[in-house]
């Protein structure tokens, strides 16, 4: 087997290391006063020690992600044209029911005169249909009358009924007519009317920004072609992806801390909003969309987000630092120094939240202080020396462990 360079150091370091707790051992107070009186020098491991913690701790999570508009809305004509103006353009502010643009009219215009014409005629006509159908029905009368004394033949009382018939289907065609004119003259000011071409969405803020101008004045457009996106900056919307061992712990209106790197140092608040009920299958992450405040609409639609977001939290927790913890024969524990910090005692713990260096766990007799370098070297039991307290007095040693 090929032994590399990096190894040999490595070897050769940790023989230095070993030797020199060997030394430290054998030249500390404790052994030579044993030595001294003849009796057997107990192997004294040498270790860093911390006190344990009691108090609060939060699991915390920063999810990363990107910010969009809560809401869009695109402006389109609902009739085709020219266009003649657009009177906003991007970064404008726009108001619900805003005219922001308009379409050369002048065969709007024309359509709508042309209606009017036509609604005339109808009017006309349907003046006249009435007229006829007057007359007929005055001969008809009349032909009744002569045909009670005799004068009249019956051809004539059938011919007399036959008009007065014709006339009121004719009056009938007339009103029908007056009724598609006064339709198609409606028809015609409406499309003149969309030649005004108006942003009004529903719903949400009254007041958005336009974030995208697709047309200039001049352009030939068609109807439904878009003209603008006009978005919803206040509050924003954010968007992020979470794994499934978070997903459980998210609900609608959990609180987020926000950070973006256009803004260093500064943090934005906002809230858990909606949470989708799918995992994608590629990536078995679910999409969380949060809500953002954003006063001044500093945050901008596309901009890389980092949201944190309290996962957990426990108001009084037995703490102690992330290097106390060992694994021993598939059990998770650590060591307790004794109270004249001479010895140690192995604990299995239960771990639960993790916040940076500082592990919250549960266990029996959790208090003191716990062996964070050195531990690899310890069993239950073992002797201990605790180098930083060996310059200081025992009575301050002892007030520092109070």
């Amino acid at each position: 087997m090929k032994i590399t360079t990096g190894k040999i150091i490595s070897l050769i370091i940790l023989c230095g290391v070993a030797a020199g707790l060997m030394w430290f051992v054998k030249s500390s107070p404790q052994s030579a006063e044993l030595a001294k009186a003849g009796k057997t020098v107990p192997r004294q491991t040498p270790v860093e020690v911390m006190p344990i913690e009691r108090g609060p701790i939060e699991l915390l999570r920063t999810f990363s992600g990107a910010l969009e508009p809560r809401a869009e809305f695109v402006v389109a004509p609902k009739v085709s044209g020219r266009v003649e103006r657009m009177n906003v353009n991007i970064a404008d502010s726009v108001k619900r029911g805003q005219v922001v643009g308009e379409l050369d009219n002048d065969e709007y215009i024309q359509a709508v005169n042309q209606a009017r014409a036509d609604l005339a005629v109808s009017n006309a006509n349907l003046a006249e249909a009435r007229s006829g159908l007057e007359i007929a029905n005055r001969e008809l009368e009349r032909v009744k009358t002569l045909r009670q004394r005799g004068v009249a033949s019956e051809s004539q009382f059938d011919a007399s009924l036959a008009r007065q018939l014709t006339k009121e289907v004719e009056l009938e065609v007339a009103q029908a007519q007056l009724t598609h004119a006064q339709s198609a003259l409606e028809t015609a000011n409406i499309k003149l009317g969309y030649t005004r071409i108006s942003a009004g969405w529903s719903g949400g803020a009254e007041q958005r920004v336009v974030a995208e101008r697709y047309v200039d004045e001049g352009d030939m457009v068609a109807a439904n072609a878009p003209l603008l996106r006009i978005v919803e900056l206040d509050p924003i919307a954010g968007v992020v992806f979470v794994a499934e061992r978070d997903y459980a712990m998210l609900h609608p209106g959990q609180k987020i801390v926000l950070t973006t790197d256009a803004f260093p140092g500064e943090q934005f608040q906002g809230q858990v909003e909606r949470i989708a009920p799918v995992f994608k299958q590629a990536t078995r992450q679910a999409r969380v969309e949060l809500k953002i405040d954003n006063p001044g609409q500093r945050l901008k639609p596309g901009m890389f987000i980092r949201a944190v977001v309290v996962l957990d939290r426990k108001l009084d927790a037995t703490i102690v630092p992330q290097q106390a913890l060992i694994r021993r024969d598939d059990v998770t524990g650590l060591f307790l120094v004794s109270d004249d910090g001479r010895s140690v005692s192995w604990h299995e713990v239960v771990v639960g939240i993790r916040n940076g260096e500082r592990v919250q766990v549960t266990g029996d007799g959790l208090s003191g202080r716990v062996v964070i370098l050195g531990q690899q070297l310890l069993n239950d039991g073992a002797a201990i020396t605790i180098p930083a307290e060996q310059s200081v007095p025992t009575a301050v040693r002892k007030e520092a462990v109070r």
